[in-house]
């Protein structure tokens, strides 16, 4: 008796059809998919599976979905994600990604602060808050701290100087950093949480908004430099991970 053919899942076969269906050009990269009813009924599914479809589509690259905007079909490959250190106005990639300075001050490290940065309690270090958005929507709200001056100086005397003059600039404070081509590594937890009141102010949205948040720490060898937390709403464009054994 002939052994039995493993079938497909359902999701995985309709995300089959339409990645063939790009291939072919009928879905062309760069264009936007048709709306939900439209694309169910050419499709010939019910809306809830082809929903399921669009979001493996979405995780996987091959669809970008924006507020206002809708479902785009991508261009290019996946962009690298985390597996790179880089600012994340570079990791939200594209022409439209603004970064838009909310706080630039000094302040007393907080407890969180002192949890990943080798810093005393009673010291003024810099604190920045950034919104990014990614054509025109507020995709991230972005907290950075980074150890007193005389510690970025011990690293790099040119490291206080950049960080000075990048403050007025729309600009991340990892952006400032990765721009003197120091050796930096980084390390980071993803929570799921909800974005809360304040933050919700900021990017637009309601406070229990489901949220990815993100701390990383950016050190050169040894040394800690810079503690951040990325603040990503549902609805923010994706960062991938590339991962291998």
């Amino acid at each position: 008796m002939a052994a039995r053919r493993p079938q497909r899942r359902p999701v995985v076969e309709l995300y089959e059809r339409i990645v063939e269906a790009i291939r072919r050009g009928t879905y062309p990269p760069g264009s936007t998919l048709p709306a939900e009813p439209e694309l169910a009924a050419d499709l010939g599914v019910s809306r809830p599976a082809l929903r399921e479809a669009l979001i493996l589509l979405q995780e996987d690259g091959v669809i970008t979905v924006r507020r206002g905007v809708g479902r785009t079909v991508n261009a290019r490959p996946a962009r690298r994600g985390f597996e790179r250190l880089q600012p994340v106005e570079q990791l939200l990639g594209g022409d439209g990604v603004v970064v838009r300075p909310l706080v630039r001050a000094v302040e007393e490290p907080t407890d969180l602060v002192m949890q990943h940065l080798p810093v005393p309690g009673r010291c003024e270090i810099r604190f920045w808050e950034s919104a990014v958005a990614v054509d025109g929507v507020p995709s991230c709200l972005v907290e950075e701290w980074c150890v007193p001056d005389a510690a970025l100086a011990a690293v790099d005397p040119a490291l206080p100087g950049a960080l000075i003059a990048a403050g007025a600039q729309p600009r991340t404070m990892l952006h400032a950093v990765t721009a003197l081509h120091l050796p930096l590594s980084g390390t980071s937890s993803l929570t799921a949480t909800v974005l809360g009141r304040r933050r919700g102010e900021v990017l637009g949205r309601s406070a229990d908004t489901p949220v990815v948040l993100i701390t990383q720490v950016v050190s050169v060898e040894s040394t800690p430099l810079i503690a951040a937390k990325y603040a990503l709403p549902s609805g923010a464009p994706g960062i991938p991970v590339r991962q291998s054994r």
